[in-house]
């Protein structure tokens, strides 16, 4: 807690909260080192493509061009989707963005969230690597990389996970939220 919001009460703290727009953002470099295999990958099929003096025949030749070229665009737009994440909460609700062009995306309505937690440790390793990913007993998850993240409780049991830094910061704007709109609801 900073030494302003010492000085101020808990309602000036808590209408400071509720008036705040959060956002973050993870990195994962190492998709990097991935998308450029995929470059390399089709690169390797223009090259068969141009320099086609393959004695095996023409379907070889064929099928080797269309595997470069579907391997390497499937790494490096796969991975490009998902070197980075935004996160972005504000009055109404969480969004986040993948990659560069902000697909897939995902907006929550805050009317949908019951608490937020924060995980100090999310690993690719817990939800089958990186990626948009979901498993019944946890629900959805956006990791791009290890480390802190925030855990999204929603209306519907289900379980909003998201590898973000500063995710504590993120938690302390959502709980107040939450907290505004269940009072609000009881009144």
């Amino acid at each position: 807690m900073t030494e302003h919001s010492r000085q101020q009460g808990p309602a000036a703290q808590a209408a400071t909260t509720l008036s705040e727009r959060w956002s973050g953002r993870a990195t994962n470099r190492v998709q990097w080192l991935l998308a450029a295999v995929g470059a390399a990958c089709i690169a390797l099929g223009v090259e068969l493509a141009v320099d086609s003096s393959w004695t095996s025949g023409v379907a070889a030749l064929l099928m080797s061009v269309i595997g470069c070229f579907a391997a390497g665009l499937l790494m490096l737009f796969g991975t490009l989707a998902f070197v980075h994440v935004g996160v972005r909460i504000d009055e109404e609700c969480l969004e986040v963005r993948c990659g560069h062009i902000g697909v897939p995306r995902r907006r929550i309505p805050l009317a949908h969230v019951i608490d937020a937690d924060f995980a100090p440790r999310v690993t690719p390793h817990q939800w089958g690597g990186w990626g948009y990913r979901w498993r019944p007993e946890k629900g959805t998850a956006v990791v791009v990389r290890r480390g802190e993240g925030l855990v999204l409780r929603m209306l519907d049991g289900r379980d909003f996970t998201v590898t973000v830094d500063d995710a504590e910061a993120a938690v302390r704007i959502l709980r107040a939220r939450c907290r505004a709109s269940r009072a609000g609801r009881a009144a």
